[in-house]
């Protein structure tokens, strides 16, 4: 009950600051419907208290049974059996990520269907399901994670050559929505499982990070390559309305509710399945551990459907409106400073952040500490939603404009600090971009674009999820080299453990 506690105000302070901005937007520059304002209220309370229970949930259900696999896997010394389960449970726990769910849905609904839901989410897990077993293959096999993320870049960056704006946006979009609540606790702690096996204990730390930088790499490759062989040009679309037209304050909670309930339970049935299988033919738990491990499953499918329902119901529609009514004021370039402070806040209620932040202090046993990690991905993506809003304040500056220096930035740099920040830093970009992006920014994008004369909501409203995911990478990295330049001026070894 003590780490429960915990947990809730550590949420509590998470979601406080967007919940004031919010608020003081309200009484100041524009003001809101009371209705929605009731629904905003209602949604951060859910969300502090969902995010509390599933983050407590992960710790005692999900990350013990990433941790298993992992050591089960590499126990089998068998290649074909790692590459095989790579693919099963990156396809299965990508495609039932809720977080892909929700960008493929808005997908489609501002492409009044020409782009499906169910094409995004398959074509993107499949990506995930290969790119995640190659990953876990690169660990076993000791290879390098910065060739294999420089190479994994260059050929996408050669592919979107042949790819329009509008794809462009999706896919880098999709790559940080498919690494959200459920896919990164379970994906890190697959990564820790398979790598803490290895004799060597310096490498082993290194590779427990980057397995989700890869994973993620796949989703964007994917897309590209679906646009490439579907041959669909120019796509175009827009929001139908940026306000309800209910005034119900409870009603949107009661409709989410089921389809949170189901999203989330696909989300975490073929986790159950495989741990209930894999415990009959390998792990062989006592009953305490097993229950133990059924009750994190169960307070994780409770907090996050709690969670998920908040942020759907009670924060995306108010995203949408304070997005459209701040670009519409007279001098829109208000809304760069305010997507900027928002940027620095919304880090702070995403639930895999917290995942990470905890896995780093406590693999490289708190040299790292977790305050610091936190402090630079907040200032990357406060830059990553201000970018996002100059985009779409002016049209002529594109995506690609931000998107080919950044990662080119990222490679080099990946060349130039310790190894364990170049797995940290990238596994943190698609971190920072999970379920509040998805929702609360990437809908404030759309209704600011829809308000902007001359910006496309298909081109401009998508992407910022892409940016929020590069500009972490930089920003940790960053503190990798000066972590490296203090370790060389105190004389000790740079490698991620010096300070």
């Amino acid at each position: 009950m003590g780490i429960l506690i915990e947990k809730f105000k550590e949420t509590l302070f998470a979601v406080l600051p967007i919940t004031i901005i919010v608020l003081i937007m309200n009484f100041t520059i524009i003001p809101l419907e009371t209705y929605l304002i009731f629904k905003f209220l209602i949604g951060a309370i859910l969300i502090v208290v969902g995010l509390s229970i599933f983050l407590f949930g992960v710790d005692i259900g999900v990350t013990p049974i990433g941790n298993l696999m992992g050591g089960t896997l590499v126990k089998s010394n068998k290649l074909w059996i790692i590459g095989i389960s790579g693919l099963l449970l990156g396809f299965f726990i990508s495609i039932a990520e809720p977080d892909l769910h929700i960008l493929a849905g808005q997908v489609s609904n501002v492409t009044s269907g020409v782009i499906s839901k169910f094409a995004i989410v398959v074509i993107v897990s499949i990506g995930i399901a290969v790119m995640l077993s190659a990953g876990l293959l690169r660990i076993v096999y000791n290879k390098s994670l910065r060739k294999m993320l420089t190479v994994t870049y260059l050929i996408i960056f050669l592919f979107a050559l042949f790819t329009s704006s509008e794809f462009l946006a999706i896919s880098f979009d999709a790559s940080g929505a498919t690494t959200g609540a459920m896919t990164v606790p379970f994906i890190l702690a697959l990564a820790l499982g398979v790598s803490s096996l290895k004799k060597n204990g310096k490498a082993s730390e290194e590779d427990s990070f980057g397995l989700v930088a890869i994973a993620s790499a796949g989703a964007i490759l994917s897309v590209i390559i679906m646009s490439i062989i579907s041959k669909t040009d120019k796509i175009s679309g827009g929001l139908d309305n940026v306000k309800s037209s209910s005034t119900a304050i409870l009603k949107p909670f009661m409709e989410k509710a089921p389809t949170m309930m189901f999203e989330v339970f696909l989300a975490l049935f073929p986790l159950l399945l495989i741990f209930i299988i894999f415990n009959k033919i390998s792990f062989k738990l006592s009953k305490k551990a097993y229950r133990k491990i059924l009750k994190g499953l169960l307070y994780s499918f409770i907090g996050l459907v709690t969670f998920l329902t908040g942020v759907n119901a009670g924060f995306m529609e108010v995203g949408s409106v304070v997005g459209y009514s701040l670009a519409s004021l007279d001098n829109n370039w208000t809304i760069i400073l305010v997507g900027f402070i928002l940027g620095l806040v919304v880090i702070l209620a995403e639930p895999a952040v917290y995942v990470l932040t905890n896995q780093i202090e406590t693999v490289t046993s708190g040299h790292i500490k977790r305050k610091i990690v936190v402090f630079s991905l907040s200032i990357g993506v406060a830059f990553a939603v201000a970018l996002s809003m100059l985009r779409i304040v002016v049209p002529e500056i594109q995506l690609w404009h931000f998107l080919l220096p950044g990662y080119l930035i990222s490679l080099v740099l990946s060349y130039l600090v310790p190894r364990l920040f170049v797995g940290i830093a990238f596994d943190s970009g698609g971190v920072a971009s999970g379920p509040m992006t998805a929702t609360f920014i990437l809908a404030f994008a759309h209704g600011a674009a829809e308000a902007i004369e001359g910006a496309n909501v298909l081109i401009d409203g998508f992407g910022i999820i892409a940016m929020v995911a590069l500009t972490p990478i930089i920003a940790l990295q960053v503190l990798g080299l000066i972590f490296q330049i203090k370790a060389k001026k105190g004389g000790l070894e740079a490698n991620g453990k010096c300070i």
